[in-house]
């Protein structure tokens, strides 16, 4: 089994990552600081955006996973940040606004 990090790292790497990029994050909700799942919520200038979850894969390894839920308000936003976080109050969850949020989601299995 290979060391992970703890989430409140991986957490701040990706806030930092963001605005290293000319982006924006911020912390919706905070999870527990080792091992609390990490959830993001992806938004270009605002708009469109993608809920991409940290899953555990068969492998043992994480991935990063769009969920492919209509979100055309930010009612339904909220009522699937509302659902994930009565199943699991130790997730966290980000808010990061960045230019080409699609690549940055594309990469983000780079980063684990």
């Amino acid at each position: 089994m290979e060391p992970r990090l703890a989430s409140s790292v991986l957490v701040t790497a990706l806030l930092r990552r963001a605005e290293a990029e000319g982006g924006f994050g911020t912390v919706l909700a905070r999870g527990d600081a080792t091992a609390g799942a990490i959830a993001m919520v992806l938004v270009e200038r605002g708009e469109n955006p993608r809920f991409l979850e940290r899953v555990l894969q068969p492998d043992g390894r994480y991935a990063w996973q769009e969920t492919k839920l209509s979100m055309e308000s930010d009612e339904e936003l909220q009522a699937l940040i509302d659902r994930r976080r009565r199943f699991d109050p130790d997730l966290w969850i980000l808010e990061l606004d960045i230019v080409s949020a699609e690549r940055f989601a594309a990469e983000m299995n780079s980063i684990g």
